[in-house]
């Protein structure tokens, strides 16, 4: 085995004397408050220790990383179902495009764009009882941790400046594409883009995915074909615009938010996290991206 431990203390050490040219995201103006100087690694091995270096026990913003436990929850209720009202091929557009939503007619391209992870959001508050307290019960139950939770002032920061997922979730109303009202909808993704985790948090919740659908406390969270699906969604559509490139330079299913986080995983081995708020032109953490490069380089344990 790689000896993990080393090889992320290098890869933090070495990233942290070059210059972050990213920059943290400032358009909810919570996330902007961040401190950019902060970066952390953790990785959780399905078979032995886990591993972190740097600020892995600070919690962050979770923001779009939250689309995939959505998609988990709405995938584990309704099944191929699902697919009827969302895609799941790559958008080739940033996350909050508008355009590609219009010409396709209300069909979102993959669940891991704004659009889609909105209709995501309104299957949930359909199907569940009490969606926001349900939801978080689940993500809670995925990292075998009952103290995650939403963070209420970035949800209402989110809520005051969102007027493009607003008009996202006014477009999917017209072609009857959300079938609650869009600030209920909304409210809730907002509220599930708000959730904040630690590295540790993260890289545990997405243990699942990495480990046939069992999650950290031993239970089976999803089935095997849910937890296949959904990596296979990831490595196409996690990283948006720039899907294609972490394919090609990490070689991981894996999800950023702007937030600065990125999960990956190589399934029956690890999920590895890295937090590091400054982002690049495409949205994702600057020094993440390069770090889970080197990472997969290093260790030579891409999927390909």
């Amino acid at each position: 085995m790689p000896n993990y431990q080393q090889i992320i203390n290098d890869i933090h050490a070495n990233l942290k004397t070059t210059k972050n040219t990213g920059e943290v995201a400032d358009y909810i103006p919570e996330l902007g408050k961040v401190d950019g100087e902060l970066f952390g690694i953790y990785l959780n091995n399905v078979h032995g220790n886990n591993f972190e270096v740097g600020d892995t026990q600070v919690p962050f913003s979770i923001q779009s990383i939250s689309k995939v436990f959505s998609l988990a929850m709405a995938f584990a209720n309704q099944g191929n179902a699902l697919w009827e009202r969302v895609d799941v091929e790559p958008s080739g557009n940033p996350f909050n495009f508008l355009s590609l939503l219009e010409r396709e007619k209300g069909i979102p391209r993959n669940p891991l764009i704004n659009s889609g992870a909105i209709v995501i959001a309104d299957c949930l508050v359909s199907n569940l009882k009490n969606p926001k307290e349900d939801f978080i019960q689940f993500v809670r139950g995925l990292a075998g941790d009952d103290s995650i939770s939403f963070n209420e002032q970035v949800a209402e920061s989110e809520r005051i400046t969102g007027f493009r997922n607003y008009a996202i979730a006014n477009l999917l109303k017209s072609f009857e594409n959300l079938a609650n009202p869009v600030e209920e909808v909304l409210d809730f993704y907002f509220h599930q883009c708000s959730i904040e985790m630690t590295c540790e948090q993260l890289s545990n919740a997405f243990f699942a995915f990495a480990n046939h659908g069992v999650c950290m406390r031993g239970n089976q969270c999803l089935t095997q074909k849910q937890a296949k699906r959904i990596n296979a969604i990831m490595l196409t559509c996690g990283f948006y615009d720039e899907a294609g490139e972490f394919a090609f330079e990490v070689g991981l299913p894996g999800k950023s938010g702007v937030g600065g986080g990125i999960v990956a995983l190589l399934p029956n081995h690890y999920v590895i996290t890295t937090w590091s708020p400054p982002l690049n032109e495409k949205g994702n953490s600057y020094f993440g991206m390069q770090a889970l490069e080197q990472f997969t380089t290093e260790t030579k344990s891409s999927i390909f």
